[in-house]
């Protein structure tokens, strides 16, 4: 909150140091620098076996992908080998990594998810 400029300053607090001299004390507010997250991305790999269908599937429930968007990341997996689902803080991505995984293995497909520093 702003100083009332109206009001006067009050004094710094006199501070007697051990030779005996006087001084006052003076309060430096540094700022504190936090770093953003490290993000990562969550990669989908291509199988010969996983069912396109099933791809977009996931792209749409777990990643929140639009039918269009998710059918372009999942012929980018197809024609490439990979394709990036999305980009997230490193807690939020390994536990994408494994809900798509656990679905993969629960529908008997062989769907490979990892995650890598974006």
């Amino acid at each position: 909150m702003p100083a009332d400029p109206s009001k006067p300053t009050p004094p710094a607090p006199a501070v007697t140091r051990r030779d005996g001299s006087q001084g006052t004390v003076v309060a430096e507010r540094q700022t504190a620098r936090t770093k953003p997250p490290r993000m990562f991305q969550v990669v989908m790999l291509n199988d010969d076996f996983t069912p396109m269908e099933f791809v977009v599937m996931v792209l749409q429930h777990y990643f929140k992908r639009d039918l269009e968007t998710a059918t372009q990341i999942m012929l980018k997996i197809h024609h490439e080998g990979r394709g990036i689902c999305g980009v997230y803080s490193k807690d939020v991505a390994a536990t994408k990594v494994e809900l798509v995984l656990a679905a993969a293995r629960r529908a008997g497909h062989p769907l490979q998810c990892i995650m890598e520093a974006a």
